[in-house]
């Protein structure tokens, strides 16, 4: 009689070994999407568990550890690898839900978000920016309808007054003909909030608008899931 060792058995928790009413896959079908948590979405994605966790769990990990869908949008490919039972197989397909979802909105004009206020360019960006690891300057460029046409990134690095063009924030902007303008960045410590540099770019980049008849709107500094807007502080805008 042969024996097996532990650690050649290799069991892998499919959702079908969930109990029949928490199956992800059936909650979906039965409530749609929307009616799912993060958890229960990503265990959709993974398809299944691994050695001694079920897919749903491991999903709860992923989620527990990155604190929230923007800072797992952010993890490299290695650094889903560094999980227990997520393999390049599932590293893979967490990466490419993620960027399928970005190009979804890209590729929907309708879907665009109308910008009403700052929490709405807020809620945009945080999910890409929120947890990045370097300093990123965005532009949210909208049209005469207040609708998102894009949001580009100008410059990646450390960030100071004497680093940013100012006419580079405007040079999409011009090509695409947008009718104003939202400058962000984000602070990688997670505080946003402003500092004394933030504070001379914003006034510099408000004067340059004027020149050029392209509204400012705002400019907002994301931290760790919160958030500053300038304007709302009147700082920087006359």
């Amino acid at each position: 009689m042969t024996t097996t060792s532990r650690e050649e058995i290799r069991i892998h928790y499919t959702i079908h070994d969930l109990p029949a009413g928490t199956r992800p896959r059936e909650r979906l079908a039965r409530l749609g999407p929307q009616a799912l948590s993060d958890a229960e979405l990503i265990a959709i994605i993974l398809r299944s568990g691994a050695q001694g966790i079920n897919v749903l769990d491991m999903a709860t990990h992923l989620i527990r550890h990155y604190r929230s869908l923007g800072a797992l949008a952010q993890a490299s490919f290695l650094d889903l690898q560094s999980h227990h039972g997520v393999g390049a197989a599932k590293a893979a397909q967490i990466m490419a839900a993620i960027e399928l979802g970005r190009r979804v909105m890209r590729a929907s004009p309708e879907a665009r978000p109308r910008v009403d206020s700052p929490e709405t360019v807020a809620r945009l960006l945080l999910a890409e920016l929120a947890y990045a690891d370097q300093e990123h300057v965005k532009v949210v460029l909208v049209n005469t309808r207040n609708q998102v046409i894009a949001t580009p990134t100008i410059y990646k690095g450390t960030l100071n007054t004497t680093s940013i063009r100012v006419g580079e924030i405007f040079k999409e902007a011009i090509r695409r003909n947008a009718a104003a303008i939202i400058v962000a960045h984000n602070h990688p410590s997670g505080d946003p909030t402003p500092s004394p540099d933030d504070v001379i770019l914003t006034r510099r980049i408000v004067e340059a608008g004027k020149l050029l008849n392209i509204e400012v709107l705002d400019h907002l500094i994301l931290g760790h899931d919160r958030w500053v807007s300038l304007k709302a502080r009147k700082l920087g805008f006359a």
